[in-house]
């Protein structure tokens, strides 16, 4: 994440450590994926109540920008920072491959910048990705405009087959009401250099970087 940032998108990078408790002023603060606490528990569970995410929280509550990706989604959901929660793949194994997603909502500046029909192919790589909200909440979510990513066919057509871990509705990626607190289980990362066969993920951090300036 932080050579995708850095190196590719020439952002200027901040690495936060896990117990610290100042955030030296980022405007994004970026919870990457991988494993946190050996994902004891279950995944992001622990990692929720480590010091920085005191900061997060109090960071994204002043309405800055935060994005969860994978394990980084699975704390925001822990952390009450975007709704639902992320359990063991259908089929309970880990799961690692390309998938396809379209944007759901553009209402987010984070997907603001990107194709209505665009398809973009990015890798996943999780054991817990399989996303659930009660009907209530996945209406409110639908309502609002806070499905922000939902995985497909290579054509964009939403189907069962198409959903690689039995995600409620398809869904790959979710925002907070306030639209300022985004986290979803692909890659991008992964899929940001032209030395890894597949840049579709730039489309993401360029819409963030278009859209979310201060």
């Amino acid at each position: 994440m932080i050579h995708a940032l850095r190196e590719g998108m020439g952002c200027e990078t901040i690495s936060l450590w896990h117990k610290d408790r100042d955030l030296q002023g980022v405007d994004m603060v970026v919870l990457p994926g991988g494993f946190s606490y050996g994902d004891y528990l279950r995944s992001g569970a622990i990692a929720r109540f480590s010091p920085i995410m005191e900061e997060v929280i109090k960071h994204a509550n002043r309405g800055g920008y935060v994005l969860g990706v994978c394990n980084g989604f699975q704390i925001l959901t822990e952390a009450g920072l975007v709704p639902g929660a992320l359990l063991r793949n259908q089929k309970g194994k880990f799961v690692s491959k390309n998938v396809h997603l379209v944007r759901a909502s553009g209402l987010s500046t984070m997907t603001a910048g990107l194709s209505e029909t665009g398809v973009y192919t990015i890798p996943i790589a999780h054991g817990e990705g399989r996303y659930h909200a009660d009907e209530e909440t996945l209406k409110a979510l639908n309502d609002k405009g806070q499905v922000m990513f939902r995985y497909a066919e290579a054509d964009g057509a939403i189907t069962p087959e198409a959903n690689p871990n039995g995600s409620a509705q398809n869904i790959a990626g979710v925002c907070n009401e306030s639209r300022n607190v985004m986290g979803m289980m692909p890659h991008p990362e992964r899929a940001a250099d032209p030395n890894l066969l597949n840049t579709d993920g730039l489309a993401l951090f360029q819409s963030m970087l278009d859209y979310t300036r201060v």
